[in-house]
């Protein structure tokens, strides 16, 4: 049996009551009638990306639009262990590559990181924007691929001395680098609160910056003898954390 298809919605909490008819619009509406081809019958969620849930059945298919019918309405706490990604800038599509999986793999949220060693610089003006506009569109779309009811923020990029005050506030962080002494299995994690995750570029993270951040608490781990990509090291890292915080179990 298939999972029902998720699709997005402003604000759950302000859909009508359990039985009640509503049309979904606008591009998700037409996504589900014309892409998805949902028919009278099917159930579908919808979501709106901040744990809110509500499952429903199509009634009526147009064109442009879906005419659900609402059952239960419910929302999803957020995990109490939130990993954010500090995924450094990845040069072509490797970038939403990156931000793609690991949002599938459960990431909470990104950080654009313009490390030292990357290659891709994302200009401020237009260009910048157009790049970060990229990286939340693929968030986006993952987690509606993924049927998740949170959909993890793409903030604005951070140089290394910014992403050192982000590895000050939290709960633990994280630095992947392939010399480490220390297993991402062996590092202590805190029950609650925000595990920052950092994933340096393909030339790795450079060595001035690994002192910044293991100065500000980082703590520099290895994932295996293998050595990964940038784009895909943030999804084998949530893997193990998730295992590790009890989100898979």
């Amino acid at each position: 049996m298939t999972t029902a298809p998720l699709f997005l919605v402003d604000d759950v909490t302000a859909l009508p009551g359990p039985g009640a008819e509503i049309e979904l619009g606008g591009a998700e509406g037409r996504h589900a009638a014309t892409v998805r081809r949902i028919r009278p019958g099917e159930a579908l969620v919808l979501a709106d990306g901040r744990g809110g849930l509500a499952r429903a059945e199509a009634v009526a298919a147009g064109k442009e639009a879906l005419t659900v019918r609402l059952a239960a309405v419910e929302h999803v706490p957020a995990p109490a262990v939130r990993v954010t990604v500090a995924q450094a800038l990845v040069k072509g599509d490797r970038g939403e590559l990156a931000v793609e999986t690991a949002t599938e793999a459960g990431a909470d949220a990104f950080l654009p990181w313009k490390a030292a060693r990357c290659v891709a610089r994302w200009d401020d003006g237009p260009r910048g924007d157009k790049q970060l506009g990229r990286w939340r569109g693929a968030a986006r779309e993952a987690a509606k691929q993924a049927r998740r009811p949170w959909q993890p923020a793409v903030g604005e990029p951070v140089t290394t001395r910014q992403l050192t005050e982000r590895v000050r506030s939290s709960g633990a962080a994280l630095v992947l680098h392939g010399s480490a002494g220390t297993g991402l299995a062996d590092v202590p994690l805190p029950d609650a609160g925000e595990v920052l995750l950092a994933v340096g570029p393909e030339g790795g993270v450079d060595d001035r910056e690994l002192e910044l951040l293991t100065a500000a608490g980082a703590v520099p781990v290895r994932l295996g003898p293998e050595v990964l990509r940038a784009s895909t090291a943030a999804c084998v890292a949530l893997g193990a954390l998730a295992v590790r915080t009890g989100r898979w179990s």
